[in-house]
């Protein structure tokens, strides 16, 4: 079956977002173009979190070089929410990030779960043969501002746990450290 590859060269938008109240949020990356082309993929917590350090790490690196044109942190400027309404293209298995020193630009794909594991040489690729994909190329100021909104958007789940750090629903957890009490 051939690959559906979502591309988006510097979308108006890229994002990291969620659905629903901490504890029972789903994570999507969604971008979007002036067009009014919006695409969103879910994700896992965990991979979002991962995106954001290493794009953040991406960038330091790239900004050591010499006549690298890479901006410093960035302040959020989007807080907007997700587009509306927010359809999952596909749930990510796998994710590629590059820097395409030709446009001075950070690369993102982000590789659909398939029935077969995913091999390396897929992401990335310009194979007609695969999985799905969303592939963003975004400036690095974009890429600085996705990270900042990426860690806020992490850090707005539920409080950890004191003791054990584990999340905290609202009526409380069973603690470990607590030897299996509530607290």
């Amino acid at each position: 079956m051939p690959r559906q590859v979502h591309l988006f060269e510097r979308p108006s938008r890229f994002v990291a977002g969620t659905v629903g109240q901490p504890g029972d949020r789903t994570f999507y990356l969604q971008a979007s173009d002036d067009a009014g082309r919006v695409v969103s993929v879910a994700l896992e917590k965990s991979q979002v979190q991962v995106l954001a350090d290493r794009m953040a790490e991406l960038l330091d690196e790239v900004a050591t070089r010499p006549g690298a044109v890479v901006p410093p942190d960035a302040d959020v400027d989007d807080l907007d929410p997700l587009t509306a309404p927010v359809d999952e293209e596909f749930r990510v298995a796998a994710m590629g990030l590059a820097w395409d020193a030709e446009q001075q630009a950070v690369v993102v794909e982000a590789v659909a779960a398939g029935e077969e594991p995913i091999e390396e040489d897929a992401i990335l690729s310009d194979s007609d043969e695969g999985p799905d994909a969303l592939r963003v190329t975004i400036a690095p100021g974009a890429a600085r501002a996705f990270v900042a909104r990426a860690r806020r958007v992490i850090a707005a789940g539920r409080p950890a746990c004191p003791l054990c750090s584990l999340p905290l629903d609202p009526t409380g957890h069973v603690c470990p450290r607590q030897n299996g009490y509530r607290r």
